[in-house]
């Protein structure tokens, strides 16, 4: 529990003086129910008491000792006090109601306020802090997590820690406070009549116990159902054309409704903890007074008479006000039962450790004009072999293709060159630097990627191409898209460059959104170029006219691609033909197909493919 608090406050910490101020007020509020109840004891007497001729300085002191002072200045001030039948004075004193209900209202709007203030920008400093964390984690570990679950651990487990900070830290110094404050009054007003009224408290502490084992299992598994419907709702929103090609809006919604019934179910069992203790205790307080009156009637009748009625009125209010503070205190131990599995849920991801760590000591790459080599490479995923002794060298400038079947390790090798994973042997070098000695933002700046899956943001065409080199000119977006061959359909659109292309550039055809991603990758301009089936979406026309503009970008350049259509790299200064994770051909076009292997058999199935 400590390291729970520890960890929270690390982020509450930068708030710390408007939290405090807002505990403080919280304390204050507090503070006024005390004085509440010695103002309705000083009015109610008053008003029963006004036909006897008992000058209102006289009620005064009956107040504590610590008020007798300011009774005695107020006397000077007004002498009208000493009057017993001065409407003036009673008309002052009845106002004291009103007045302390008042300072209670602005202390618990401030305690509110300042202790919300503070959770509200320490938990968007927790979830900026997990996000940009998680950003930092390596590709392995966003192939495995569920992206629903991710969401919502961002989102709904924050929002819980968020009460943590903005209402259940401030009810443990509050309301304690003012049990204290309350006990202290009628203790020094009816001592054996508390006593009696606060003999069921124990009573309290049974369903609290009861209930409260059950909370974290119900919280852990309710939360761990808000993920899943965030998991499936991102799936069946992002999936949505297969849903309807393949009918399963039922299959999906059946699903939706089974993790929804199981999520309220958890949720209630929740409510039940919070609420039946809740209810137990409010239902104590009726009978801890109503022994009290019992008491009263039995034995006690001749001391609380008219003449006493204020007192008497005044310790039935303290009870009930009393017993609020008691039911927050109830509902605090199950509510931090749901913070520790929010927590727990929210921390593990931040624990996390990239597998793919930046050198302490970085050294400075300068890709341009230096070799690519693939020394003696090992890789797994997990326990599955992937790549399997790996040597190939990317001379500078020139066009490498790399070819084979599905799962053969193609797109796992500029994986590796771009550090999204490391092998588990050997070195991928740049020049003579292991790029493992070098930062990752500077290797990656220095590698354009344009990939088989097009990603696009939901954003203006000018700001997704941008996205290559934040700060190109307009100039430099446009003639980037005039390279890829996008400038004509750009201007076609209603807004042009300032279109917004919706999520996943939804509003664009795929060839249009290839054409954009090359377009990025060309404003880019890095040396290093990756072309993973960069041109798998376009027709045969655009193609031709996007492998043009292509050609002429590689001018210079370093640049591995990989395609299934072989027509495209025929022109290749060197063609890596993989079967099974291993290099079994290496050559130009015209060598391979001499050697009538691997390449061979692959491109006369290509050339029997249509629009190969």
């Amino acid at each position: 529990m400590r390291a729970f608090y520890r960890r929270i406050w690390a982020f509450a910490r930068p708030y710390q003086t408007r939290l405090i101020l807002g505990f403080a007020c919280g304390v204050l509020c507090a503070l006024t129910n005390g004085a509440l109840i010695l103002a309705v004891k000083l009015v109610v007497g008053l008003v029963f008491e006004g036909s006897a001729k008992i000058p209102l300085a006289h009620h005064l002191e009956k107040l504590p000792a610590f008020v007798r002072p300011l009774v005695r200045s107020l006397e000077q001030w007004l002498p009208e006090l000493r009057s017993p039948t001065s409407t003036l004075g009673m008309m002052l004193v009845i106002s004291t109601i009103p007045a302390v209900m008042l300072l209670r209202a602005v202390f618990a709007y401030l305690s509110i306020y300042l202790t919300n203030w503070a959770a509200l920008r320490a938990i968007a400093d927790l979830r900026t802090s997990l996000f940009g964390h998680l950003q930092n984690l390596s590709l392995g570990f966003f192939s495995q997590a569920r992206t629903g679950d991710l969401i919502s651990r961002i989102t709904n487990d924050t929002q819980i820690l968020h009460n943590v900070i903005g209402g259940w830290l401030g009810s443990v110094i509050k309301d304690p406070v003012t049990l204290v404050i309350l006990l202290a009054v009628l203790l020094s007003q009816e001592p054996m009549l508390t006593l009696i009224s606060v003999v069921v408290l124990p009573a309290c502490l049974l369903p609290i116990i009861i209930y409260g084992r059950k909370v974290r299992k119900s919280a852990r598994a309710m939360q761990t159902h808000a993920a899943d419907l965030s998991n499936l709702m991102h799936e069946s929103f992002t999936g949505n054309r297969i849903i309807k090609a393949y009918n399963l809006e039922d299959k999906v919604l059946s699903e939706f409704r089974a993790t929804t019934r199981q999520y309220i179910g958890h949720m209630m069992r929740v409510v039940r903890a919070n609420e039946i203790p809740s209810q137990v205790t409010e239902f104590l307080g009726g009978v801890g007074v109503a022994l009290v009156l019992a008491y009263v009637v039995r034995f006690n009748t001749k001391s609380h008479t008219e003449a006493d009625m204020g007192s008497f009125v005044a310790f039935i209010g303290s009870i009930f006000l009393m017993y609020p503070p008691i039911k927050n205190l109830t509902r605090l131990g199950n509510q931090m039962q749901q913070a520790r599995s929010a927590n727990q849920r929210v921390f593990e991801l931040m624990d996390m450790v990239s597998t793919i760590p930046d050198p302490p000591t970085p050294v400075p790459l300068q890709a341009r004009q230096a070799d690519i080599h693939f020394d003696n490479i090992d890789f797994d995923y997990g326990e599955k072999p992937v790549l399997r002794g790996i040597n190939l060298t990317v001379k500078a400038g020139q066009l490498v293709a790399l070819v084979g079947s599905s799962g053969s390790g193609k797109t796992t090798l500029t994986n590796l060159l771009l550090r999204f994973y490391d092998p588990q042997r050997g070195t991928v070098r740049i020049g003579s630097t292991d790029i493992r000695q070098v930062a990752i933002n500077d290797l990656r700046r220095q590698i354009a990627l344009v990939t088989q899956e097009t990603i696009l943001f939901n954003d203006t065409i000018r700001n997704n191409i941008a996205v290559g080199r934040p700060g190109a000119t307009d100039a430099e977006i446009e003639a980037a898209a005039r390279h890829a061959h996008a400038h004509e359909f750009i201007l076609e659109k209603p807004l042009g460059y300032e279109a917004v292309i919706g999520e996943k550039g939804v509003a664009l055809s795929g060839g249009q959104r290839q054409r954009v991603a090359i377009a990025r990758a060309i404003v880019k301009n890095a040396p290093i170029l990756v072309l993973d089936e960069a041109t798998s979406s376009l027709d045969t026309e655009s193609e031709r006219a996007v492998q043009a503009a292509l050609e002429e970008l590689m001018q210079g350049r370093t640049t591995i691609c990989i395609a299934h259509r072989l027509s495209t790299i025929q022109k290749a200064d060197l063609i890596a033909v993989l079967d099974h994770g291993r290099i079994v051909e290496t050559g130009t076009h015209a060598e391979l197909i001499q050697k009538r292997g691997i390449y061979w058999k692959l491109y006369e199935l290509a050339l029997d493919s249509p629009g190969a």
